[in-house]
């Protein structure tokens, strides 16, 4: 049986995640694929979802690490991956639930093409609090798009695809995307192999943030593809960012949303990213695009986010690592400026 069904590793941050775990677990455990094993690692929860955890039945593919500290969302998955057998890995936020056939479906896409390093699912709007059923059609939920990939714009903004919009079925063909957010992506084992750097699949200098779109990228500059698959369909509670708005006036209403320590994070991450990954050829031509965006963002934290200040204290210190990290990513990434251009709207 599990000649056609390669293992799939599922990793499960938790991190005060009590009210999402009745849903997300019974999710994971109705998957209707048939080879698992499961990873759930605690980050020093101080609700009660350690208590929770703990009470849970055995389960001869199912492993609980609770860790002393809080380590991130990088070094938490980074853990996960080392610590999992499966040629595929899906990294789990725990606001998500899955549709009973999400890892199936996933499955599916990527097996067939060994160059797909990650597939997106359909994520749609949770409202918590409302029961879930095993079959989705049977929840009444808000029929609103979280997510259907990672986009990235000429002025480097990074953008959920088709966030906020209604779902009514329209957005149903599989494509190929610039990256997998980082709520519920698959991916093969190889290619996080392939690109990870010293001994880092996602960037632990990010804690969290940003981290799975720099995976993203780098993936994309070593030749692999991700794959939006959108019968792989999840709910997702996402605390930020409710809408692709492209305009100034709305991303600054999305940023105004966002807590402190996320917006500290998102601004000096934002900068590592780049510093990591840019081509200075393709960087050159989105110059018109890219400054007047990244002077309006700096104004703004200088006079407007005085607490966001620490993030450039921060950028600076990380800078030294981060171009190290950027040498060895140009000199094995396998995809030129010519090509790497078509995924910058």
């Amino acid at each position: 049986m599990y000649h056609n069904n390669p293992l799939v590793s599922i990793n499960l941050i938790t991190y005060n995640s009590q009210k999402y775990l009745n849903d997300c677990l019974g999710s994971i455990f109705s998957q209707t694929y048939p080879n698992l094993e499961i990873l759930i690692i605690d980050n020093a929860s101080t609700d009660e979802t350690p208590n929770y955890l703990k009470k849970m039945p055995k389960k001869p593919n199912l492993k609980i690490v609770f860790n002393k500290k809080n380590i991130g969302f990088s070094a938490g998955h980074n853990y996960g991956i080392k610590n999992s057998k499966g040629d595929f890995i899906l990294c789990l936020n725990h606001d998500v639930a899955l549709d009973k056939d999400f890892i199936k479906k996933a499955i599916e896409v990527i097996q067939k093409d060994d160059k797909i390093a990650a597939v997106q699912g359909k994520l749609l709007r949770w409202n918590t609090g409302n029961p879930i059923s095993n079959n989705f059609n049977d929840y009444n939920i808000s029929k609103i798009i979280d997510t259907s990939g990672l986009a990235i714009f000429k002025n480097r903004r990074i953008i959920n695809k088709r966030q906020g919009q209604i779902n009514e079925k329209q957005f149903e063909e599989i494509e190929e995307i610039f990256g997998a957010d980082g709520a519920a992506p698959l991916y093969r084992r190889k290619a996080l192999e392939d690109v990870k750097i010293n001994n880092e699949y996602f960037d632990e200098d990010f804690f969290c943030y940003k981290e799975d779109v720099d995976l993203a990228w780098r993936l994309r500059l070593y030749g692999w593809k991700a794959i939006y698959q959108p019968n792989s369909i999840a709910l997702h509670d996402r605390t930020s960012g409710e809408s692709a708005t492209l305009n100034y006036i709305g991303i600054i209403k999305e940023r105004l949303k966002i807590n402190k320590f996320s917006k500290y994070l998102a601004f000096k991450n934002q900068r590592l990213m780049q510093i990591k990954n840019e081509q200075i050829w393709l960087l050159g031509r989105h110059l018109p695009w890219f400054l007047p965006k990244e002077i309006i963002s700096w104004i703004y934290v200088l006079i407007f986010e005085r607490y966001t200040w620490k993030a450039i204290k921060d950028l600076f210190r990380q800078m030294p690592s981060a171009f190290r990290k950027r040498k060895i990513i140009m000199s094995k990434k396998r995809v030129d400026a010519c090509e790497m251009k078509k995924w910058f709207n």
